[in-house]
Formats: C-alpha cells, sequence, structure tokens
C-alpha cells in the first residue's frame, strides 16, 4: 500500500536546525526529507514532491527567498506550500517571504508547538483544496454524455456588450465560448478550444460552462480562475485531450482590461483611436500539467475600444487556402482594421463572412466574438 502520511521538506543549512525539526516532525506523524542549499532543495522538491517545505532564508549562495521563487516558477511545484523559518523577525523580511510565495513564517529560535501548529494548518489547508477539486471533478464526470450547454446570447446580456458568431463543424463543436457578469461593471469573457472537433467533445463544453459558472467571481482573479478550473480537467480529461483558452475581464466601470492566455491565438485590440494592438500573452495549456503558469496582461482602454478573440480555425485558412497562424493573424487584424465602422454586431458578422468563404470546406469549429467598451 502507499504511504499516506504527509512528508515534508526541511531545508537548512545548518544540519542541527534540520535534526531539530526532523525530530519534531517525526513524532508528530510526518515523514521529512531534507536539504541544506536551495538547489538541493530545489532538486529534492521535484523528485520527491513533498507536502510542505519549510525554508531557512539564510543560506549560503541561493537565499531561501530565491528558492522560493525559483519554486514557484516551476509549475511541477508551484503547488507546494512554503513555511519560511528564519532568525529574521522584521515585518519587511516577513512581508518579502509572503511577497515571494511563502504561506507562512515561523521565527527563531522556534517553539515545537508553534511549528507543528503551522504545519498541520496548511497541510489541512492543501488537503481541503485537493478535495474540493476532486469533489469538483467527479460531479464533472456526470456530464460526459450531455450535449454542448446552451450558449450565452447577446440579448441575455446586454450589459456585458458583446456580439458573437459560432460555426461548429458538427452540431456539437469543440469550441466554447461564455459570458459571465462577475460584479458590478465587471464581466469576464472566455473562448475556448478543446482538442478534436468530433461529438465526443461535447461533454467537455458543457464541463467548461459548469466550471466558469463556479469558479468566475469578483474576488478570483482570471488566473486564479484558470488555474483552479485547470486543476479540475486534469483530472476528468483523458487520451491527450487538451484546452486552449483566452480570458478577459473587462472592468467598465475603472476602464481596465486582464487578459490572461492559457496558449490560445491572441486577441486582437482594435482602439477607437485607430490603433491596433496584439495581445501577446503567455500561459500553459489547460487540462495537461496539474500545475500551470499564466503571465497575465492588465491594459486600461477607453470607451469604443473593440477586443476580439477568436478560436484558430478563423485564421488557418480554408479549402485549398491554407496559411501560418501569422498570416492568418494579420489577415484577420487587417479584416477587424477594414470594418471598424460598422456596428460591432454588423462587424462581427462582415469580418466572418469575409474570413470563412461561404461552401469552403472546413475542418474545425470557428468562434469569432468582439466585446466593445
Amino acid at each position: 500500500m502507499n504511504d499516506t502520511t504527509p512528508c515534508i521538506l526541511i531545508v537548512d543549512d545548518e544540519p542541527l536546525n534540520i535534526k531539530l525539526l526532523d525530530i519534531v516532525l517525526t513524532k508528530g506523524g510526518y515523514r521529512t526529507i531534507s536539504a541544506t542549499s536551495g538547489p538541493a532543495a530545489r532538486a529534492a522538491a521535484l523528485d520527491q514532491s513533498p507536502d510542505l517545505i519549510l525554508l531557512d532564508v539564510l543560506m549560503p549562495g541561493e537565499d531561501g527567498y530565491t528558492t522560493c521563487e525559483l519554486l514557484k516558477h516551476d509549475p511541477r511545484t508551484s503547488d507546494i506550500p512554503v513555511i519560511f523559518i528564519s532568525a529574521l523577525t522584521d515585518t519587511s523580511s516577513k512581508v518579502r517571504g509572503l511577497e515571494v510565495g511563502g504561506v507562512d513564517f515561523v521565527s527563531k529560535p522556534f517553539e515545537k508547538a508553534e511549528v507543528l501548529a503551522r504545519v498541520k494548518v496548511h497541510l489541512k489547508l492543501r488537503l481541503t483544496y485537493k478535495a474540493l477539486i476532486e469533489a469538483q471533478a467527479q460531479r464533472l464526470a456526470q456530464v460526459q454524455d450531455a450535449q454542448q450547454a446552451l450558449l450565452v446570447q447577446p440579448g441575455d446580456l446586454p450589459e456585458a456588450g458583446f456580439a458573437v458568431h459560432f460555426e461548429p463543424v458538427l452540431e456539437a463543436g469543440g469550441d466554447f465560448y461564455d459570458v459571465l457578469r462577475v460584479g458590478g461593471s465587471a464581466f469576464d469573457y472566455i473562448v475556448a478550444d478543446v482538442s478534436g472537433h468530433d461529438l465526443g467533445t461535447s461533454y467537455v463544453t458543457s464541463a467548461l460552462k459548469a466550471l466558469f459558472s463556479q469558479n468566475c467571481n469578483v474576488v478570483t482573479s482570471p488566473t486564479e480562475s484558470l488555474t483552479m478550473i485547470n486543476s479540475v480537467l486534469c483530472r476528468i480529461l483523458t487520451g491527450g485531450t487538451h484546452i486552449t483558452a483566452g480570458f478577459a475581464r473587462l472592468n467598465r466601470e475603472q476602464r481596465t482590461l486582464h487578459y490572461v492566455n492559457a496558449a490560445h491565438p491572441a486577441p486582437v485590440l482594435l482602439r477607437a483611436g485607430g490603433g491596433v494592438e496584439i495581445l501577446q500573452a503567455t500561459g500553459d495549456l489547460l487540462g495537461v500539467f496539474d500545475s500551470v503558469l499564466f503571465e497575465p496582461l492588465s491594459i486600461p482602454v477607453n470607451p469604443g475600444d473593440r477586443l476580439f478573440m477568436y478560436t484558430d480555425g478563423l485564421i488557418e485558412g480554408f479549402g485549398d487556402e491554407k496559411m501560418t497562424r501569422e498570416e492568418g493573424l494579420e489577415r484577420l487584424t487587417a479584416t477587424c482594421a477594414a470594418h471598424r465602422g460598422l456596428p460591432m454586431a454588423q462587424a462581427v458578422e462582415a469580418i466572418h463572412a469575409a474570413l470563412v468563404p461561404p461552401g469552403a470546406p472546413r475542418g474545425d469549429d470557428t468562434i469569432l466574438l468582439a466585446l466593445e467598451v
């Protein structure tokens, strides 16, 4: 049987400190492994996947702050909670520890009871998080035979100010979009593409509808929402299925646009003043890696600005007119600019018609969604 005893990685350049913590934690019922430097700790975290890390700050060479930052930037170790243990007790040192990704800070010399209490709290939080993901995965597994959920239409949510054209290859396609009000004048706009486009992918779009509804809200950032959704997708997707997604959150009152990209084609931002911007944000696929990283963009916007989000079927050409993604993006950008004078709904239809010749053989679904500030 697999040993389910929580494993804790102790990192300290002083062997005596490691020994003391090992005694405390072992008597507390935990397994321990240890490392005496930052690079060794990162290697151990990759190899052993501990449930929690106790990390010294002041170490020669690579200090604990740097080690924590590197752990958090590696998708394979980013979700392991890190508790700093240090003789530094000033507020700025503690704040820096939290800023680089630590979850708590214990001062040296440490008290046995405090160490055990803090370890217990953060292990409970991690177990609760995992249980929540598993519960969502089990619930969503029940919708695998369902057809694609009903998609929101502009008339259903006029305050969101969007227009969309969706053409699946089959009745239940693998592309997906949704628009959600998350609070006040803030709205989320999602466009996603499930690998494959047969009827078997339709259950995934139903799952996405439920997942975005459950995990998008005003207190959860788009990055946090996608991270949570990815954790669930990793447990329900099989056979190499993966998802790309673009996620925009527009706060109309604050005139800010936050955009997170999960390996999806870059959207086109058409400025009311005449400029055109390609929002090149980076991020991992969904449903493949247990831990993912995203580099979100935060952009000021003004009334009349339009953002065009789409799936890759729109920029890869049709029939004999195949093209590279770069060529397709240039064509899309030019077409959007050429139709900037039309009302948004008319512009979306005209752009889609210009890019997708009527009657041309198509091998992929297409979505073009536009939002206007």
